[in-house]
């Protein structure tokens, strides 16, 4: 047969490309992502982010000096579809943003980025469950790889992936150019075979009962996740993959 030297490993029966992410709200128990809307956003997001320029030392733009200037970035990415871009509400108040982007039905891949969370967001339940309203998304859709990279000198979001389970893939080096600094990314992923674990994870980790009065975990996301972390295939290394 022609096809022979495929690894049966590799057939994906019944494929079938899953939709494009939507301009339509991501609601959770915690908090919501809701299409970035600058009429909407602007205002919000800017007293949520002002006077914390690290919040942008990695990311391709900012920090903002004035709510003109952020809102002129803001009107930009609310009108991509790739990047497409959420704001992060918190009881309808915007105190975060990320996005979908190098969305490729076609390969079934998805990735999420531009992820800025405002102080008020940073190490609490609702920053934890902006990410997992995305994972889930995607996998639900159909999706069978869902995507995290950083610069790799961001220390801070490389223990975010693996936090989520999120496997660590290498690091590609001299990738880009950014603020007049090299940027080595570092790539992270999930497939959708270990999806069904991830979301038993997620949802205790975000379950309430996982919380003691004081509002302190019981069990950390990282000891929850830790197992699902890719380990490499022996049988597969040295075969092309």
């Amino acid at each position: 047969m022609e096809d022979d030297w495929i690894d049966p490993r590799d057939r994906v029966p019944g494929w079938r490309e899953p939709p494009r992410p939507a301009r339509a709200a991501i609601s959770g128990r915690y908090v919501s992502l809701e299409p970035l809307t600058p009429a909407r956003h602007a205002a919000g997001l800017f007293t949520a982010f002002d006077g914390h320029g690290a919040l942008w030392r990695f990311l391709p733009y900012g920090p903002f000096a004035t709510a003109a200037e952020h809102r002129t970035w803001l009107e930009a990415a609310a009108a991509s579809d790739d990047p497409l871009f959420f704001a992060i509400c918190d009881g309808g108040r915007a105190v975060g943003l990320l996005s979908f982007l190098r969305i490729a039905p076609e390969a079934g891949s998805i990735e999420v980025g531009h992820i800025c969370l405002s102080p008020a967001l940073q190490r609490t339940r609702g920053a934890t469950e902006a990410i997992v309203l995305t994972v889930t998304w995607a996998f639900e859709a159909g999706y069978r790889r869902f995507e995290w990279k950083c610069d790799a000198a961001n220390r801070a979001s490389r223990s975010a992936a693996e936090r989520f389970g999120f496997s660590f893939e290498g690091v590609f080096r001299q990738a880009a150019v950014v603020k007049g600094r090299n940027r080595d990314t570092a790539w992270f992923a999930a497939i959708d075979a270990e999806w069904p674990r991830l979301r038993a994870a997620y949802d205790t980790w975000l379950d309430p009962a996982n919380f003691d009065g004081g509002g302190t975990q019981e069990r950390s996301l990282s000891t929850l996740t830790r197992d699902i972390l890719a380990a490499r295939d022996p049988a597969r290394e040295g075969d092309g993959h």
